[in-house]
């Protein structure tokens, strides 16, 4: 043992009569796992949320020491499920869909849709679903997965599956062309991102060099949930206000719905396929707990 660790050690002794004392956990208890506190006394088993958004455990008493100084007092802790809350707990992001619940949302999902991916690409975006009340956070991500789940199958299908239409997506009076190839802007991942313009405008937003490798959407699961996050926050598409916008300021799911695909679904375009979106938004509004709010049809 250091001198340093010895101090400390003995520090930690002389205090502990003086200080509150937390109650031991069970080793894999994150989801009740409490916020570290100063000046709380910990004994070996508790497990604590640092201020970094990971947890801790307690290796030796201590009269609540910051828990990154020292490893004599403190370990990382991962809890079950692969999260650092484990999967029934929140993100450290903040987002207000658990693991569990986005398992919920979507059980026959492609593996490349991680929710890792999804919780890492969230920084990009600091607005989406941290916008309003708890229930217009909610309302706001459960709209998004419903609309990105059905564009996809419920997250199945990585990229576009009719590959006649590949060609097509390559508007050539852009003074940009098509640098990646006539075929390379097929619709990839959540949003199915397609049209070279598109991959262009999306990569200039995230700082990623999209029209020329535009690969990494169907390859990387967070810049795939990166280019999702982009449309719904950032276009308007065929509507008159962007998803994001829709969500938080009144607009309601029909309008997410005219931004993603206007009148081919919206005042009768498709009825069957709003219905779809309806029915997913619906359901995942139930996982999350909050009433769908009002205007679900466009």
């Amino acid at each position: 043992m250091s001198a340093l660790t010895g101090f400390l050690a003995a520090a930690g002794l002389a205090a502990a009569s003086l200080l509150p004392t937390a109650t031991p956990a069970a080793a894999d208890e994150c989801t009740t796992a409490p916020s570290w506190r100063a000046g709380t006394n910990y004994v070996p088993g508790n497990i604590v949320r640092f201020t970094d958004g990971n947890f801790y455990i307690a290796e030796h008493a201590n009269p609540g020491y910051d828990p990154t100084i020292s490893t004599w007092f403190w370990n990382p802790h991962t809890c079950s499920g692969g999260n650092p809350g484990g999967p029934g707990t929140p993100d450290p992001s903040g987002f207000v869909v658990t693991q569990a619940q986005f398992n919920q949302m979507f059980p026959g999902r492609s593996s490349f849709y991680t929710y890792q991916g999804l919780t890492t690409a969230l920084s990009s975006f600091p607005a989406f679903a941290k916008t309003g009340s708890d229930t217009v956070r909610k309302q706001e991500a459960a709209a998004f997965l419903a609309n990105v789940g059905h564009e996809t199958g419920g997250l199945y299908h990585v990229v576009e599956q009719n590959t006649a239409n590949y060609p097509h997506y390559c508007d050539r009076t852009q003074p940009y062309g098509c640098p990646a190839g006539q075929a390379a802007y097929y619709g990839r991942g959540p949003i199915q991102l397609s049209w070279n313009f598109n991959y262009k405008a999306a990569g200039d937003h995230l700082g990623i060099d999209l029209l020329r490798n535009p690969s990494r959407v169907q390859n990387e699961p967070a810049v795939a949930w990166q280019t999702g996050l982009w449309y719904w926050n950032t276009q308007s598409g065929p509507g008159t206000m962007t998803g994001h916008s829709a969500m938080v300021n009144g607009g309601g799911f029909g309008q997410s719905i005219r931004s993603i695909n206007g009148s081919l679904e919206c005042n009768g375009g498709n009825p069957a396929q709003v219905q779809s979106r309806v029915n997913n938004y619906t359901r995942f509004a139930q996982i999350l707990g909050v009433p769908t709010g009002a205007n679900l049809y466009c």
